[in-house]
């Protein structure tokens, strides 16, 4: 019976230990809680993983290029009537808003008409809402591989003209953050403040 005590309470007193031990260790195992974004966290995901497009300029613009900043990238057209322009006004108002950090924020338009979006107009189109965005335009068929690669969805709609056209497309931007990579979807009518808040949480590290 003695025995049997005994071996009871080292029994007890070895459970005892391990959770106290595992207490003292719960901080330490437990995941770190993760930012809430406003945005669409994509992070790891496999696609808008390379951007390698000219510029109005002709020179070759790639993503690598950019680390160091939250970068923005926007697939549109310049003749779009409402989702396009302000997109670019309020990532524009966000870039201001953030002050010296907004160094670290890089605007990147990526034309889905490059019959109609000329080198000239895409230049003008871009510097019209802040002087650091870059304007990137391939060939039909360069366009429609980075469509691919970003999962974006573009279409031509004939207009009420013969000849004239407008193009649906996806109205969202695509978030990387200063080590390049993919992080987050912002949906278009999410707002400023919620882009804002983002880019902040990415330029801090998150």
């Amino acid at each position: 019976m003695a025995l049997h005590l005994t071996l009871s309470r080292r029994a007890c007193l070895a459970a005892g230990v391990s959770a106290l031990l595992a207490l003292a260790g719960c901080d330490k195992l437990s995941p770190t809680p993760k930012t809430a974004f406003s945005g669409v966290d994509i992070t790891g995901a496999e696609y808008a993983q390379k951007l390698a497009l000219p510029d109005p300029d002709g020179k070759l613009r790639t993503l690598d290029e950019f680390k160091g900043k939250v970068v923005v990238v926007f697939f549109g057209f310049t003749q779009c009537p409402d989702v396009c322009p302000t997109t670019m006004a309020e990532l524009a108002e966000v870039k201001r808003s953030l002050g010296a950090d907004g160094d670290k924020v890089q605007g990147v338009f990526v034309s889905v008409d490059p019959e109609r979006d000329t080198p000239e107009l895409l230049k003008a189109y871009v510097t019209n809402f802040d002087p650091s965005f870059v304007a990137l335009r391939g060939t039909p068929e360069e366009t429609k591989a980075v469509a691919r690669e970003f999962k974006v969805f573009y279409s031509k709609v004939p207009g009420k003209t013969e000849g004239s056209y407008t193009v649906d497309h996806t109205a969202g931007s695509y978030l990387f953050d200063p080590q390049g990579k993919v992080r987050l979807f912002t949906r278009y009518g999410s707002g400023a403040q919620s882009l804002a808040s983002d880019i902040k949480a990415l330029i801090a590290g998150a």
